[in-house]
């Protein structure tokens, strides 16, 4: 499928959720609502679905989840290096690892739905049931002190974290090779059915331009580095693992994504930058709909 004519319906999604919002055709309790269901209800079951699902390769997926952790982890020693020599604030660190780290679930699974269909979105699934909890433990940490106190919390949060449980039942299902009564499957595919939608849409009405002229310099390193860098990073650490294309394929549109728009609530709980974080995340996600065409044609 053409890349270009496999991201029109995302980018169209995004424009609408933001105009929906810009023009307050819905209300802002709406939009806070309809994250919180899918949050807590849809996106959960669709991951279930996926998982449960999946035919699992060990050596596909120990390969997806071995390239994943060491291009995660090895930025995240590479940011941690810069925060020394530099002497950043934890207040603007925390910003940049999340730019640089965490990713936009829902453009990614709509994305790779497109790309590659059920098989590719059910390996996406399975990468990131692994990378959400990775990320998510990295990400509090930039904002504090690294200690145990602060890693049994964020670990104890991360163990609730309605993805990560619908993740985990859906690989127990698939190892134990249960099934569910079909009426209540049915009724999953319908909430994961109506999850991405309501995701991209959300996407959008999360978009805020208005603080893109905070600090262009600072926008333009963290664009340029999670758009540009990171997916090169994945595709040359794919290409030393010996990764096939389907698998380098994934994981090169896994690092390619635009940061999460979660991670303006998380900059705003631990009193970080909150107005660079959200100019990032409106960038990216913008950037994305011309970095990624761009990547696909040279790379993949």
């Amino acid at each position: 499928m053409n890349i270009l004519i496999a991201l029109f319906p995302l980018v169209s999604l995004i424009a609408v959720g933001c105009i929906l919002k810009k023009t307050r055709f819905l209300t802002d309790g709406f939009w806070g609502n309809s994250e919180k269901l899918n949050y807590y209800v849809l996106f959960p079951a669709l991951l279930f679905l996926n998982i449960s699902k999946v035919e699992l390769n060990l050596d596909t997926v120990s390969s997806l989840i071995m390239v994943l952790g060491v291009v995660t982890i090895g930025v995240a020693i590479f940011l941690w290096s810069l925060k020394k020599y530099y002497q950043t604030p934890i207040t603007r660190f925390g910003v940049y690892v999340q730019s640089q780290l965490r990713f936009n679930t829902y453009i990614g699974l709509s994305l790779v739905a497109m790309l590659s269909g059920t098989k590719g979105m059910q390996m996406f699934s399975m990468l990131i049931a692994v990378a959400i909890p990775l990320v998510n433990i990295i990400s509090v940490l930039s904002f504090s002190t690294v200690n145990a106190e602060n890693l049994r919390k964020t670990c104890f949060a991360i163990l609730k974290n309605p993805l990560i449980l619908g993740c985990v039942v859906g690989v127990i299902f698939n190892f134990l090779n249960l099934n569910l009564f079909e009426g209540i499957e049915r009724l999953l595919g319908l909430f994961a059915a109506m999850s991405l939608p309501l995701g991209l849409l959300s996407v959008g009405a999360a978009l805020q331009f208005n603080q893109i002229k905070t600090d262009i310099k600072r926008l333009s390193l963290n664009v340029f580095g999670r758009l540009l860098m990171m997916p090169l990073l994945a595709f040359f650490t794919c290409y030393c693992f010996g990764l096939n294309q389907f698998e380098t394929t994934i994981l090169v549109t896994y690092f390619a994504l635009p940061t999460a728009s979660a991670s303006y609530i998380l900059t705003k709980v631990y009193a970080g930058d909150d107005r660079l974080m959200a100019a990032v995340i409106s960038l990216q996600t913008v950037f994305f709909i011309v970095t990624y065409p761009v990547l696909v044609e040279i790379l993949l």
